[in-house]
């Protein structure tokens, strides 16, 4: 695909989210669409957000457990943009007009304490930059009707990045073993799912090095400052009017997102 073409297609999937409308997915249009025009699709869709007066504030990962691998056939996950206007500010009701379908998940949080860049960034190194953990839920929102694309459309879509919210806890990295750390996905009250941070690559903090060096790869660099949502511990559940979606940690307290 070439410069206009990415362009386009940045264009086109913004210009869903802003108009809160599905379609198909972009490689209908564009068969051949790989994972590296996909991400320049979606840094450009970045510039596009940037350039509205949105501030990147971190980054996240999506596909970070083996069950979603398996089920889009890959073998390794993906990396998106945060910036300020996914903010959900704690005990905010989501506003459901600005979103298409969204759903929720749990996930661990790492706040960012020092630059991280890659590449050759291990678990240890990543932890080392890490300033704090903090429970979150992240809401997912794709811009492809009912949730069906391929890893390329995904990826250009930003990983269908909508919003998120964290708890008002936060941790140490040394006082907490991430991957031990245990989460109750609650929807109303009632408990659907439960998983622990081993769910999430097996070790959130090789979630962490994998996105500093991903991220590199393309030029960039994770940020003092910055949060890592690390990817979803549980499958995502739908948020409707009148839903609590709840996540409830062992150690980092209980973060909640109401429809």
């Amino acid at each position: 695909m070439n410069t206009p073409t990415i362009e386009r297609a940045a264009a086109v999937l913004l210009k869903r989210e802003d108009s809160v409308v599905d379609g198909d997915p972009v490689t209908q249009e564009w068969p051949g669409l790989d994972l590296e025009t996909a991400y320049a699709i979606q840094d450009e869709t970045l510039r596009l957000r940037q350039a509205r007066g949105e501030t990147v504030v971190g980054v996240k990962l999506g596909l970070t457990s083996r069950a979603k691998q398996k089920r889009m056939g890959v073998d390794s996950p993906l990396t998106a943009w945060l910036t300020d206007a996914m903010v959900l500010p704690a005990g905010e009701p989501l506003p459901l007009e600005r979103y298409i379908h969204p759903r929720a998940e749990p996930e661990i949080v790492f706040v960012l304490g020092q630059d991280l860049t890659g590449p050759g960034i291990t678990a240890a190194d990543a932890l080392r930059a890490v300033e704090c953990v903090r429970g979150g839920i992240e809401i997912i929102d794709s811009r492809y009707r009912d949730f069906r694309f391929t890893l390329p459309d995904v990826v250009a879509d930003n990983a269908s990045s909508a919003a998120f919210v964290t708890g008002p806890l936060a941790r140490a990295s040394v006082d907490l073993d991430a991957t031990l750390e245990q989460c109750a996905l609650e929807v109303n009250d009632t408990v659907v799912d439960t998983a622990t941070g081993a769910a999430v690559l097996g070790d959130p903090a090789l979630a962490l090095a994998f996105a500093a060096n991903e991220l590199a790869k393309r030029g960039h660099s994770l940020r003092a400052g910055w949060v890592v949502l690390t990817g979803g511990m549980t499958d995502a559940v739908p948020v409707e009017k009148g839903t609590t979606v709840a996540a409830n940690f062992g150690s980092l307290g209980r973060v909640q997102v109401r429809g």
